[in-house]
């Protein structure tokens, strides 16, 4: 995957980060670990930030898969960025995209695509994402 840019045609949303000890591994920077735990954060506070509290008592998202490139080290210290914007749906599937800053300079930390499933809360079955939650994110469905 190549370094993302965060693109002008998308609503994105924002998430601020402090990078603190637990963060930090051996190497003196934060651990690729910790990554994960973002880009699944920026994911949770974006659908959060839009859907209703009967909407996430109705619909789930759990993830497929993560890919992510690290391009450069977080440091003690730091706080990061995390920008996240999603594609357009394909059945109960959506693609969101994450790219982890630095705040001080926005270099490119690391990037992120991840595939997340919707799923109805009640059975646990995948269902299609409809108009209305990709309305939610800006999209036409």
């Amino acid at each position: 995957m190549e370094k993302l840019e965060v693109p002008i045609d998308r609503e994105v949303f924002r998430l601020t980060i402090p990078v603190v000890s637990d963060d930090i591994d051996d190497q003196n920077h934060v651990n690729n670990v910790v990554y994960v735990r973002w880009v699944q954060e920026v994911a949770f506070a974006h659908w959060k930030s839009k859907a209703s509290l009967e909407m996430r008592a109705k619909w789930n998202w759990v993830v497929l898969r993560h890919e992510i490139d690290y391009h450069s080290p977080a440091l003690p210290g730091d706080e990061i960025i995390a920008s996240t914007w999603i594609a357009q749906p394909e059945g109960p599937r959506q693609r969101r995209y994450v790219l982890i800053q630095r705040s001080s300079d926005r270099k490119a930390l690391s990037s992120a695509c991840t595939t997340w499933c919707l799923l109805d809360s009640q059975s646990g079955k995948p269902k299609k994402v409809s108009a209305e939650i990709s309305k939610l994110f800006g999209l036409e469905h």
